[in-house]
């Protein structure tokens, strides 16, 4: 399971260092994809499930087949180094918006990598949607 919230650099190789208590779940390899104004890191179990549940939708109806397409094929599988650091594909630093610094959280499920900026944004309003799922669901 991953939480958390730490804040790393994007190194002049298009690198970040994953923070200690993820890379165990992903020493030998993980996914990187487009996700919501950021990327996700799932272990591979995890990256098939997603996959899997998009591609249902798509045969539903539900989804967009664009959707599945672009989840795949800009989908880079990586290898933490000895140091714990994985190479980000310039296509998927453009679209996050990486500049040099990042924040790295968990998300149960994944691990998602941010801009500080586009973080800060998102994080602004968390804070209220979780009171309100707190309050509905009576916790």
């Amino acid at each position: 399971m991953f939480v958390g919230t730490f804040e790393h650099s994007l190194d002049d190789k298009g690198r970040v260092v994953l923070p200690a208590a993820f890379r165990s779940y992903v020493a030998d390899s993980g996914f990187v994809s487009k996700l919501d104004g950021c990327l996700g890191l799932w272990t591979p179990e995890e990256f098939q499930t997603v996959a899997s549940l998009l591609r249902d939708r798509v045969r539903e109806g539900l989804v967009n087949a664009d959707a599945l397409r672009v989840f795949a094929a800009d989908a880079a599988e990586v290898r933490p180094d000895s140091q714990g650091r994985i190479s980000i594909p310039q296509r998927l630093r453009d679209f996050a918006g990486f500049e040099r610094d990042l924040i790295v959280n968990g998300r149960l499920d994944r691990i998602e990598i941010w801009s500080v900026d586009r973080w800060t944004t998102v994080s602004a309003t968390a804070d209220q949607s979780l009171t309100d799922a707190i309050v509905d669901l009576g916790i």
